[in-house]
């Protein structure tokens, strides 16, 4: 059971948050690890104003006929988060459900976290993002029109417009893109092009040994690897210069990754790679 919206953004939607997983992407993975039914719950007023034993009454039981809850060491419920783990293990003894709650799970002293996860994207840190993922970091959009600069400096680039708040690293990414059933590869580029002085940022895709439309089309971005951290050049010949040999890098990083992708231990990195 998932909410949609974020309970954050609906209480405080002046605070942007980063997205890891949109609804559309979150139910594909929970499709691909095996789960057969998911329950979108609409995050809105009357939900939010439901106290704790009305949540269970009327969703968990007289919505979802449940007959186990699992649930997470910090998941909170009801008006004003009264609800609690230790409070729904109690409600379940009274009402007649199973609760099992699933205690922090991590490595050494690293907890398992959606903020932790976060944090790591926005360093740059893709691979530590992906362990705790179990698959690359991905981003799904559609292709829209640039400015055409890209074409002019020899890299064609697919744009995308980034939809809400993406507290990625800026700078330069070697990725895997998927589009229909096609893999590619390419280098990335995220940021505020300070080159050209803009200040909005945007993704655009280099797409090696590619030549094809993609306008208006989705394609899905697998991030592998931060190569280097955005910044200005003081012409377009020093950053044409840059932007070839963050290429060669890119493919370099690929080609090893190919050869043995650690997410393949993993079994949604694995799925998502059959998929």
């Amino acid at each position: 059971m998932v909410f949609e919206p974020h309970p954050r953004q609906f209480f405080r939607p002046d605070i942007p948050l980063f997205r890891l997983t949109p609804l559309p992407l979150k139910l594909e993975l929970f499709e691909a690890f095996g789960l057969d039914f998911t329950a979108v719950l609409g995050f809105d007023a009357s939900l939010a104003a439901l106290s704790a034993s009305a949540f269970v009454d009327q969703v968990l039981i007289g919505g979802l006929d449940i007959g186990h809850v699992v649930a997470g060491h910090d998941f909170h419920f009801g008006k004003d988060r009264q609800g609690t783990p230790k409070c729904l293990a109690t409600m379940g003894e009274a009402r007649g459900f199973g609760v099992s709650i699933v205690e922090p799970v991590g490595e050494g002293s690293d907890h398992f976290s959606s903020s932790a996860i976060r944090d790591l994207l926005g360093a740059g840190d893709m691979a530590a993002a992906a362990e705790m993922l179990g698959y690359w970091w991905r981003l799904r959009g559609a292709v829209v029109k640039g400015a055409g600069r890209g074409l002019d400096l020899g890299f064609p680039t697919a744009n995308i417009a980034p939809k809400g708040e993406l507290g990625l690293a800026q700078g330069i990414y070697a990725v895997r893109v998927y589009h229909g059933d096609a893999r590619l590869t390419g280098a990335a580029y995220f940021g505020v092009r300070p080159t050209f002085g803009e200040t909005e940022a945007a993704i655009e895709v280099f797409l090696f040994d590619f030549d094809g439309d993609l306008y208006g089309q989705d394609i899905e971005i697998e991030f592998i690897a931060h190569l280097r951290d955005d910044e200005a050049f003081s012409s377009e010949a020093d950053l044409k210069a840059q932007m070839a040999r963050d290429c060669e890098a890119a493919r370099a990083v690929l080609a090893r990754v190919d050869g043995d992708d650690p997410m393949l231990r993993f079994p949604l990195g694995r799925a998502l790679a059959q998929a």
